[in-house]
């Protein structure tokens, strides 16, 4: 049994060292901002998935598994929220982007009812 857990082990570490040197080879590769940051937080995401999976099986049902399946929920939280909070803030601030439109209304000015009965 421990040798097929080796091999499972062995297999979600290099997956996961594959999807991180993916992941860095498409954020020198894409030129706009948005592309990179969606590179890197996708190949962020399922590299520390396979990553920590892995290390998870290894050790076995314990404390420590615990710990590191809370690192993994937390990082699947925080992850996301960052790379929408930058890509939120390069598309508002950026005007070469083309057709991303970002709309800021306030509730209750004549600008916000003009923008919304356009739509």
């Amino acid at each position: 049994m421990s040798i097929l857990k080796l091999i499972i082990c062995i297999f979600l570490l290099a997956a996961g060292l594959f999807v991180f040197l993916s992941a860095t080879i498409g954020v020198g590769k894409f030129g706009r901002a948005l592309s990179r940051i969606h590179a890197s937080a996708m190949g962020d995401t399922l590299g520390l998935f396979c990553i920590l999976l892995s290390l998870i099986i290894w050790k076995g049902i314990g404390l420590a598994s615990l710990k590191i399946a809370l690192v993994l929920v937390f990082f699947w939280f925080a992850s996301p929220v960052c790379g929408h909070i930058i890509a939120q803030t390069e598309a508002s601030t950026n005007r070469d982007l083309g057709e991303i439109e970002v709309i800021r209304t306030v509730v209750g000015t004549d600008a916000a009812k003009d923008k919304t009965e356009e739509n």
